[in-house]
């Protein structure tokens, strides 16, 4: 009788593959988003799947066509530690006022912050590598019991976002971005519709927010993310920017 073990046969166990992404595109092309949202969030994806909101400029606007289909949904909110005291305090009221019942907010790791970012000023010399350790590892941590996650990312905000799908495979989970093609006009519009409360920065001039000592105030006739890590070759906070051979953050 032989010691040797039977190798075991491996195979891709992840939910979603890019062919699965452009699947749900073809499907839901020039489907209304309130339907898209009611369709996936009752039926398929139900339970399997999370929102991710930074609570920013127009998130409202997101957050409240998700609420109109599920309240229970898990909203996943990364507290940098570097964050707006506007932010945290929109996030509440908002969260309370559409009846959400899930907000999970997710930290940085402590012990990885002591050890990399122990003065609190890496994003003055790496936003790169600050952002990767406040933002997408925490992030991944937070999706790890979900299938798919909704981001609230719209193509008319910078350039880099131009053309973007309503489905896209990320890490082998779906990522749904409902607003895609929503502009500036019509978001504006769904806020006075429905009431919606206005991040209290915005009227500031400040219609992109993030973690404070990365966003500054936007000029008339700027980009809406002119604001984030001005004077840095930097537009995502990698999130949403899969990482390239010799581009990821240094540590």
């Amino acid at each position: 009788m032989g010691n040797a073990l039977r190798k075991l046969d491996l195979i891709d166990v992840a939910p979603f593959s890019p062919a699965d992404a452009a699947a749900m595109e073809a499907r839901f092309d020039g489907v209304d988003t309130r339907d898209m949202l009611g369709e996936l969030l009752t039926g398929e994806l139900k339970g399997r799947v999370a929102a991710v909101s930074s609570f920013g400029a127009e998130s409202a606007v997101l957050l409240h066509l998700i609420s109109q289909v599920d309240k229970d949904i898990p909203v996943i909110f990364l507290n940098t530690q570097k964050i707006f005291g506007a932010t945290l305090a929109y996030r509440d009221e908002l969260s309370e006022t559409l009846g959400f019942t899930d907000l999970r907010v997710f930290r940085p790791d402590p012990r990885l912050l002591a050890a990399k970012d122990a003065t609190g000023l890496r994003w003055n010399y790496d936003p790169d590598g600050c952002c990767d350790l406040r933002k997408v590892e925490p992030l991944r941590r937070a999706l790890a019991p979900f299938d798919a996650w909704i981001s609230g990312r719209k193509g008319f905000q910078a350039g880099t976002r131009q053309a973007m799908p309503r489905f896209e495979e990320d890490e082998g989970r779906l990522k749904l971005n409902p607003l895609a093609a929503w502009d500036k006009a019509k978001l504006d519009a769904y806020f006075e519709e429905h009431k919606l409360p206005r991040h209290p920065l915005e009227a500031e001039g400040y219609p992109s927010i993030g973690c404070a000592p990365c966003t500054s105030k936007v000029l008339p006739g700027e980009d809406p993310r002119s604001g984030r890590w001005r004077g840095w070759e930097k537009v995502e906070c990698g999130i949403h920017v899969p990482e390239k051979p010799g581009e990821e953050p240094v540590f």
